[in-house]
């Protein structure tokens, strides 16, 4: 797989990611608790994904055996979507246990 298209699917997976914390803050919202972590679960599960394309993508850049592709403004969005499914993942659990209580 070329590195644009491992930078495209890590844009992908965190997006997806992303998108269940958001639904399960959703679920906060409607008192369902239960149903908010089942998504903050499947979200954990994409997470991992996007975690090992990430690492597949610092491992090909600091190999010394393949030239490194230069730093690209898509990996540079690539990272911001996957931080800030990460913030976002944290923060919605966060509310979760303050609201659960």
């Amino acid at each position: 797989m070329s590195t644009e298209m491992q930078i495209m699917e890590l844009i992908s997976t965190a997006g997806e990611s992303k998108a269940k914390v958001f639904e399960a803050l959703k679920k906060v919202k409607q008192n369902d608790f239960d149903g908010a972590r089942a998504l903050i679960a499947e979200a954990r599960k994409i997470d991992v994904e996007a975690h090992n394309i990430q690492t597949q993508l610092i491992t090909q850049d600091i190999s010394e055996e393949v030239e490194s592709p230069a730093m690209s403004l898509l990996m540079v969005h690539a990272q911001d979507h996957y931080m800030t499914s990460q913030l976002a993942k944290d923060l919605i659990e966060a509310l979760i246990e303050v609201f659960d209580k």
